[in-house]
């Protein structure tokens, strides 16, 4: 019988080794092969730096570079706010609220599918259902929004703010643990809803809000499916979003030690990001009981 010493460590057993094989030893393979050419045909050949000098001269980088952070700086913050909005909303002990949670839940668990991003192309086609409810209202000009290189991105940045039930389950439960006697003192003092609000429920959430921005950013930099299914990177790399362009590097083009090499980067701006927003914290977030 082993010694019981080591059973934690038994346990874990299943997590280290996909721990090590398939998370750190996939990624130092990816290092690797950033700094070989690489055709998934033919064994890997060294060329040092030259797949990242040739990177960042590449137009289509520096494009999907800036596609993606336009996305990540509108949709983030727009689906925090209608996710607390609804959350509160949802706050209320009323008779069937928990059905009407499970709907406004279900866009999350579905928005990233192939299928919700078909229909969500056809919507907002030219001759889609958007544009034929507004020609109902007597608009017969509006543009073919998928097709539009003004607008195509802001197609995506609506389908992922529907998707904002996760947050808002958070916040949801953030919520329920606010204390009744804060508001009770916050009612004494004068303080109307909205001021309760500012000072009362916003530093409570302020560790959700944290959570929610740190985990809906990463999340956003790493959107694929959507503008695969919707645009596939048009109309003229309007939303050719940074995983999209590595994806034709490596699975299309098959130079897979230059799609090494925009993971790698990839990872180091997140990376600098987050701990960007981390940094920023110790200002704007408040816990319980912290001084």
């Amino acid at each position: 019988m082993p010694n019981k010493k080591y059973t934690p460590y038994i346990f874990m057993l299943p997590w280290l080794i996909g721990f090590l094989f398939l998370t750190l030893g996939a990624f130092l393979f990816t290092l690797y092969l950033a700094f070989t050419q690489y055709d998934l045909l033919s064994p890997p050949e060294w060329v040092g730096f030259d797949n990242f000098k040739e990177m960042f001269t590449s137009r289509l980088f520096l494009k999907s570079l800036k596609v993606t952070f336009l996305f990540v700086i509108v949709s983030v913050p727009l689906r925090l706010f209608f996710s607390l909005i609804i959350a509160m909303l949802l706050n209320q002990n009323i008779k069937g609220i928990g059905i009407y949670r499970t709907l406004f839940y279900i866009p999350s668990v579905i928005g990233t599918s192939v299928g919700v991003a078909i229909m969500w192309r056809s919507i907002f086609s030219g001759n889609g259902l958007i544009n034929s409810f507004l020609e109902l209202i007597g608009i017969s000009d509006a543009p073919a929004w998928v097709s539009n290189p003004n607008f195509a991105i802001y197609v995506i940045v609506l389908l992922s703010v529907w998707q904002f039930g996760s947050e808002m389950i958070i916040f949801l439960a953030g919520l329920k643990q606010v204390p009744k006697s804060l508001y009770d003192a916050s009612l004494v003092d004068g303080a109307t809803k909205i001021r309760a609000f500012i000072h009362v429920t916003l530093p409570m959430l302020t560790p959700l809000i944290f959570f929610n921005l740190i985990m809906g950013t990463i999340n956003a930099f790493m959107i694929f499916t959507q503008g695969y299914i919707i645009t596939n990177g048009g109309p003229v790399n309007s939303t050719l979003f940074y995983i999209i362009y590595l994806y034709r590097e490596g699975f299309e083009y098959f130079n897979m030690g230059f799609a090494s090499a925009l993971a790698i980067v990839i990872l180091f701006i997140v990376a600098v990001v987050a701990g960007f927003l981390f940094l920023s914290s110790k200002y704007w977030v408040h816990y319980e009981g912290a001084e």
